[in-house]
């Protein structure tokens, strides 16, 4: 438990770091590289796939060689047409 409160600390701590300087980049004259800096990184860090797993370890993993025989059910337990019919 208390791993996930500090967490969920850091995680309020460093969007709070973040807000500060997208609030200082938009209505303080003198906001500067600093600023700049830490928006940009914060930015960037929402962009990683962060929910992503090995291929080999995700759930329902199809081998390369299995794909041609499993595509047409896939699709028709999906409820959509297969591409031959």
């Amino acid at each position: 438990m208390a791993g996930r409160a500090a967490r969920w600390g850091v995680a309020l701590a460093l969007g709070g770091l973040w807000w500060w300087g997208m609030l200082r980049l938009v209505l303080a004259p003198d906001a500067g590289v600093l600023e700049g800096a830490v928006v940009t990184g914060g930015w960037g860090l929402s962009l990683l796939p962060v929910h992503c797993v090995p291929k080999a370890r995700g759930e329902g993993v199809t081998g390369p060689g299995r794909w041609p025989e499993v595509w047409p059910r896939w699709r028709s337990a999906r409820g959509r047409r297969t591409p031959s019919g």
